[in-house]
This record gives C-alpha cells, sequence and structure tokens, in this order.
C-alpha cells in the first residue's frame, strides 16, 4: 500500500530592489535557486514599471528550477495594496515613501497573509552551499549579525534614546525572518516618534527600526558563522587603498563553512568577479542549524562610549587615511 508524505511548504522569500542592483543580484538569485534545497516562494517588489520589466526578463533567462515559483511588483502595485492596508497607520504609510530602503520594513507585509513566514532578502547575499533556511518563529524576529554597528544618523539614534526606545546592537538585515503578526500600531507609534516624516532619507534608519523592533518582540541574531556579513575592517580597507584586488580581499572569508554571505558595501561588486574567475570553493552541504543568539542591547552608554572613540579618529584623521 502506497504511503503519501506531506511535502514541506514553499519558503515565503521577499526581496525589495531595483532593476540596477542586477550585476550582482542576478548572482543572488542564480545562487539561491541554485544550491536551495527548501523550495521556496519569492517575491520580488521593485520601483517602476520598467524596473519590473527588466527583473522579469532577468529571472526569466536564470531559468529557476519549476519547484521555485516567483513574481514581481512594481511600486504602483505596492501603492495600492497599502491604501487600504496602511490606512489606520499613517505614520507607516507616510515611511515607505522615505528612503527606498525602508520599503523593506513595510512592503513584505503588504503581500503576506496573516501569520505566514517572511523571509526578507538583501539583493547583496550569495549562497555559496547547499543548505537550508532557519525555521522561521511564530513571534520574534531572526537577524544577521554585524559588527560594529550601523544605527544612523546620530541624531535619530539619540532621539530614540530620548523616547526611551531601546536598540539592538549588531544588527543586519542581509536577512531577517518574521512571521506576519507584528503590532502595527506599535510599528507606527515607533515611526512617529523617531520623527516620521521629519526623518533623514539615510537608508540606515532602517537599522534602527529594525533593532528597536527586535527588542520589542525578542529573537536573536542567526549563526553568524553560517549567515555571515562581510566587515569592511580597517585591515580591509588598507589593504585596498594599497591597490589589492577585491578578489583578493574575498580569498580570506570562509566560503566553505557559509550558507550565506552577505557582500554590503562594496563587496557585493566583486562576488561577481569571484564567481567568474572561479575563486569559490565548489559547493558542499551545509545543513545543520544552530541556536539563534539572543539579541545584545545598545545602551546609551555603551553608544556614547563608541562616539566618542569614533570623533577621536576623526580628528586624527583616520578615515582620511583609509577611506
Amino acid at each position: 500500500m502506497s504511503q503519501s508524505i506531506d511535502k514541506a511548504p514553499s519558503r515565503k522569500l521577499y526581496c525589495v530592489l531595483g532593476s540596477g542592483s542586477l550585476p550582482y543580484s542576478e548572482k543572488a538569485f542564480e545562487s539561491l535557486a541554485a544550491h536551495s534545497l527548501d523550495d521556496f516562494d519569492l517575491t520580488l517588489i521593485t520601483d517602476a514599471v520598467a524596473d519590473k520589466i527588466a527583473l522579469t526578463e532577468a529571472l526569466e533567462k536564470l531559468q529557476l528550477p519549476s519547484r521555485h515559483s516567483w513574481r514581481v511588483y512594481d511600486q504602483a502595485e505596492a501603492d495600492e495594496r497599502a491604501l487600504s492596508l496602511l490606512a489606520p497607520y499613517p505614520h507607516l504609510a507616510a515611511f515607505r515613501f522615505g528612503h527606498p530602503c525602508w520599503r523593506k520594513i513595510t512592503d513584505p507585509l503588504l503581500f503576506a497573509e496573516p501569520d505566514e513566514e517572511i523571509v526578507i532578502l538583501d539583493p547583496d547575499l550569495y549562497f555559496p552551499n547547499y543548505f537550508r533556511f532557519e525555521e522561521t518563529p511564530a513571534n520574534g524576529l531572526l537577524l544577521m549579525y554585524q559588527p560594529p554597528s550601523c544605527l544612523l544618523p546620530h541624531e535619530v539614534v539619540v532621539h530614540a534614546y530620548d523616547c526611551g526606545i531601546r536598540l539592538a546592537h549588531h544588527t543586519d538585515i542581509g536577512v531577517a525572518q518574521l512571521s506576519n503578526n507584528l503590532d502595527l500600531e506599535w510599528l507606527d507609534w515607533l515611526v512617529g516618534e523617531l520623527g516620521g516624516t521629519s526623518l533623514p532619507r539615510s537608508m540606515h534608519v532602517e537599522s534602527i527600526v529594525w533593532a528597536a523592533l527586535a527588542l520589542r518582540i525578542g529573537g536573536g541574531y542567526l549563526n553568524s558563522e553560517h549567515w555571515h556579513c562581510w566587515r569592511n575592517s580597517q585591515w580591509k580597507r588598507l589593504l585596498i587603498r594599497l591597490g589589492v584586488s577585491g578578489r583578493t580581499v574575498l580569498r580570506a572569508e570562509r566560503f566553505g563553512s557559509i550558507k550565506c554571505f552577505h557582500g554590503g558595501g562594496i563587496a557585493k561588486w566583486w562576488i561577481p568577479d569571484a564567481i567568474k574567475a572561479g575563486d569559490l570553493p565548489e559547493p558542499k552541504q551545509l545543513l545543520v542549524s544552530q541556536v539563534p543568539l539572543p539579541f545584545e542591547e545598545l545602551t546609551r552608554d555603551k553608544y556614547e562610549k563608541s562616539r566618542v572613540l569614533k570623533d577621536w579618529a576623526q580628528r586624527l584623521g583616520y578615515y582620511k587615511l583609509i577611506r
């Protein structure tokens, strides 16, 4: 007698991006499709109709396996959904029209079903090995771990502390996992307290919102050995300043133990060249899941001490040297 086996549901993936990212995001989607052992349902959310056409053509060219599904929405289509879903939340509705990166917070919520999994991916990722995504918590948030801190601008961070808002340290949103059951009333309040429509159009404001949300709902950091953020450390900056190529700098990364590499900043432009040159090792299976580490709070005292060090470095001309 035959026995039916329940198939695992497709992972619900979202990416907010413009077509200008295609020189590196194509490699993100290509590696994702080639190495994800999870079936996935990918929703791309972009800007103009022209971006939608370019992204659609790029994904059609990749010929993703049929076990995966995907679609592309432009901003007008997202705006239409936001008219009703975000109508009770004016600060969130306006927040979508700030910096384009801020839509990574709001727009996946427009397309996910209630309580459904949301896995948000940046377009500058690379998946070098066969892997499965970690389990998405029913409550709480999973984020990548990124030292030292990308909470900017300074005045918004200080204003958050003045308002009594707690912030998590080392937060990076190369990958974010959560369920679609957020307290949107609180999130709307948060955006309003941080400045609402007066917020500076800085992409890093997004990190402040994630950092506040992390301590509000709990969760933790994805294991940084497997979910690895490239750090533009001082020695790497000096090597680049001395003329060392990006491909050479990347060879220091331990790609053999990485499920997902977030090539934030300049590193995202090096990945296509490294792939073309055959620099990266052959993929292997990395199926072990490790327990997330709890979020670390960035207290005001810690933050202000770090600012003192940065101010001294700036006065001494250190940043001009390594820029």
